[in-house]
């Protein structure tokens, strides 16, 4: 007797210790020990993107809050989970970190719903949690931006807004117990609307899908949208947040209102290998189950109707639809990672009934062509940098902290060294480039080239600064970069200046500066202006914040930077 209530003891532990909660807490630690770990990653395309995390963390620290003291293309849970991770990490590679930093809300919400899961089918469980993980650790977007191997430092809230969708549509499709089920709609949507309004609207649709399905209850959805109001309220009460985002948001849909129809249609274009494969899926079933839909609409009901919208069909339309839907504004992502979850139950349905192994391998070869490129793509786009970075070098640097936590090929090394002296001499020609108004190139910032000489410039630059501040007994609190990114007041433990925009790109989230953006701007002791190259947003920049600079003195910091002067720093060099 003993011996069988040991073994059945031994059973149910082994049992835990290979189950999905189990797993997802096993993994938390081997990020946790990847991240005290002093490890390069691979440069990759448009990696600035990754800086704009340092500038917004260096603000918070400095009790700046989003929206409220700084304009930000997207929503804040991004920045102060990065803040957080760097309290926590400070030495990590920061690509790791803020990939790995969404985990804190995503774990615990995919913990929820798979605890539930794996009491029915550990099966379902483990193939549910096993593709998100790929997709969780793993640092890179599903689609390749540029033809050489690297780590892709943009897109990263694009990815963590599909990470969050793909936890909520585990919680929509498998949660049954509506208290569950009410925690994870108002962490997943206020995740979402904290993230990307974008994202908070492609949730919405499936949270409304899922009501209008009979999986959502009235008393869950009334109780979900008074407790997620009751958070925005309080926010609002607390920091003056909100509205001032709700603001910001109403500035971007402004400024890029007349590119969402081309977006709409670019955005079908780059996830048609996963929507051809699931529409035609979802087109298959509807033509399999005719009779029975046509039979309860010759009864309707709510709970015919209910049972009717339900289907496995309308809930891989709804995805589909909510997925082109976030991607129209987006570069890179993980672009509707979230089907699998509405796929899986049709192969579950159709493998457990004997009579269905035919309509079993139409489904599972089109499920199969819809959600596997995605995971396969990514994890041959990690295998290819990793691999290849045995032949890379690490980057030079003196001041970059982690931000130089980087390696490349020696020949892509040796070719941003030489361009640095190149942009130097050939001033004039990229001044040409600003006057037809057009890049070197149409993928230039993608080009690796670039963003090591970008990091180069900026090394050298802070050298320059504290040189001048030495040589003149002077200190620059306040800097600005009239630049994409502003990595200088993080780099140089300064302070940036409040209410001017970060992720800086003119042409779709500068929106004109207020009088509190230029008052702010005209009181900045340093601003400088990259030269290495000139580049038309940097020119654009320079126009946008023009009549706040009139009075301060332009010098040449370096041969990459000149810099303006505020009058009282300027009166204060010989």
């Amino acid at each position: 007797m003993a011996m069988a209530v040991e073994h059945m003891a031994t059973t149910r532990r082994r049992r835990w210790l290979t189950g999905p909660v189990a797993i997802l807490a096993m993994t938390a630690l081997v990020m946790a020990v990847f991240l005290v770990l002093p490890l390069n990653v691979p440069i990759g395309p448009m990696y600035w993107d990754l800086f704009i995390y340092f500038d917004a963390a260096n603000r918070i620290f400095s009790d700046q809050i989003p929206a409220t003291d700084f304009f930000a293309p997207v929503g804040p849970l991004g920045y102060y989970l990065f803040a957080g991770g760097v309290k926590l990490f400070a030495n990590a590679q920061p690509l790791l970190l803020v990939h790995w930093s969404l985990f804190a809300v995503t774990a615990p919400l995919m913990a929820l719903a798979l605890w539930q899961v794996d009491a029915k089918s550990r099966g379902t469980a483990l193939a549910l949690l096993l593709p998100f993980l790929a997709f969780a650790l793993l640092p890179f977007n599903t689609r390749e931006f540029y033809p050489f191997p690297g780590s892709d430092g943009f897109g990263i809230y694009n990815r963590q807004v599909c990470q969050l969708l793909y936890v909520l549509t585990v919680a929509l499709v498998y949660l049954r117990d509506q208290r569950m089920l009410l925690v994870s709609i108002v962490a997943g949507m206020t995740g979402l609307f904290l993230t990307k309004i974008t994202g908070f609207v492609s949730g919405g649709l499936l949270c409304a899908f899922a009501f209008a399905a009979g999986r959502v209850s009235i008393r869950t959805a009334v109780a979900s949208a008074v407790i997620f109001l009751g958070i925005l309220g309080l926010l609002e009460l607390w920091t003056g947040f909100t509205l001032n985002y709700i603001r910001d948001i109403l500035a971007l849909v402004v400024m890029n209102e007349g590119s969402l129809l081309p977006r709409f249609l670019q955005a079908a274009s780059h996830t048609f290998g996963i929507i051809a494969p699931a529409g035609l899926l979802a087109l298959f079933l509807l033509y399999r189950d005719r009779g029975m839909l046509a039979g309860k609409l010759r009864a309707p009901s709510v709970a015919a109707i209910a049972a009717i919208i339900d289907h496995n069909a309308f809930w891989i339309m709804t995805v589909l639809v909510a997925g082109i839907f976030f991607e129209t504004q987006n570069t890179g992502s993980q672009a509707l990672i979230f089907i699998w979850p509405v796929l899986l139950p049709v192969l579950v349905r159709l493998w457990q009934s004997e009579t269905e192994r035919p309509v079993f391998l139409v489904a599972a070869a089109l499920a199969s062509a819809a959600a596997l490129p995605p995971l396969v793509n990514t994890v041959e786009r990690a295998a290819r940098t990793y691999i290849g970075a045995i032949k890379n070098v690490a980057m030079p640097n003196q001041n970059l902290k982690t931000l130089g936590r980087l390696n490349m090929r020696p020949e892509i090394l040796a070719r941003s060294e030489k361009m640095l002296d190149f942009y130097t001499l050939h001033r004039d020609t990229y001044a040409d480039f600003i006057r037809i108004q057009e890049l070197p190139s149409s993928v230039y910032y993608s080009e690796f080239h670039f963003q090591a000489t970008h990091l180069m410039a900026i090394d050298g630059a802070i050298n320059a600064i504290r040189e001048l501040e030495e040589e003149q007994g002077i200190r620059f609190e306040t800097i600005l970069n009239l630049n994409f990114v502003n990595p200088f007041p993080w780099l140089l433990d300064r302070s940036a200046p409040l209410h001017v925009a970060i992720g800086a790109d003119p042409t779709r989230a500068v929106p004109p500066p207020d009088a509190e953006a230029l008052e702010a701007v005209r009181q900045t002791d340093m601003i400088l202006h990259p030269t290495c190259p000139l580049t038309t947003a940097n020119a654009d920049l320079l126009k946008i914040y023009a009549p706040a600079m009139q009075d301060h003195e332009r010098i040449t910091l370096n041969q990459c930077f000149d810099a303006y002067l505020s009058p009282r720093m300027a009166d204060r060099i010989e």
